[in-house]
């Protein structure tokens, strides 16, 4: 039987000496210090300190989500593991945290528009997308679906957090938006990382200040 193992069980002092070494191994040099805390985060969601090399955040993005937060802006997921990620003891103001994913208008919508389940959940989105935190963490579909409402006239969020993970068209449907997010304040995490940990991590450092 094992017995008498070394290892940390205080789960505070686990967070203190992960985000410890993080800063330590990361390069954060470039990232504002509002901007760190909520990489550092995503980071230790991910648990690659190489991550901070593709992470990059629009200018105002910050401040954009946390006042669209404060004044209670819903949360729109494109999947139901960020909408689950994120801590709802967090939330300013009682947000609402919205996955229309299930509902079950989206398998005839998604047949009449050719797209993906998560691209056409998005169109459940219209009456609440006018300054609301976008968080999309699972499908390229989703993200360049949303660009396409942007396009045509959709109402406009307040920040968008576009990290899908993936190998088909998750790099590419970042670069996308960061080429052109319709002047909405952006965080991406370019190439294939990604995903709905790292996604909901996000959210719930702009959720509130401080690791």
């Amino acid at each position: 039987m094992l017995k008498d193992l070394d290892y940390i069980r205080d789960g505070a002092a686990i967070y203190e000496r992960s985000f410890a070494i993080i800063r330590a191994e990361a390069d954060l040099a470039r990232f504002a210090p509002e901007e760190a805390e909520i990489a550092v985060r995503m980071i230790h969601a991910c648990g690659q300190v190489t991550a901070a090399e593709r992470i990059e955040f629009a200018p105002g993005l910050v401040a954009a989500a946390r006042g669209a937060l404060l004044r209670g802006a819903p949360i729109l997921c494109d999947a139901e593991m960020v909408a689950h990620g994120v801590t709802r003891a967090r939330l300013p103001a009682k947000n609402a945290v919205i996955c229309t994913l299930r509902d079950p208008a989206v398998p005839e919508l998604a047949a009449k528009l050719g797209t993906t389940r998560s691209a056409a959940a998005l169109e459940l989105w219209r009456d609440r997308l006018d300054g609301a935190v976008v968080a999309m963490g699972n499908a390229p579909t989703a993200l360049f679906r949303l660009l396409e409402m942007l396009d045509a006239g959709a109402p406009k969020p307040a920040a968008i957090l576009g990290i899908p993970v993936g190998f088909v068209g998750a790099a590419e449907s970042k670069e996308t938006l960061a080429a052109n997010s319709f002047g909405v304040p952006y965080l991406i995490v370019r190439g294939r990382m990604g995903g709905s940990a790292m996604t909901a991590a996000a959210v719930n450092a702009l959720a509130r200040e401080g690791l």
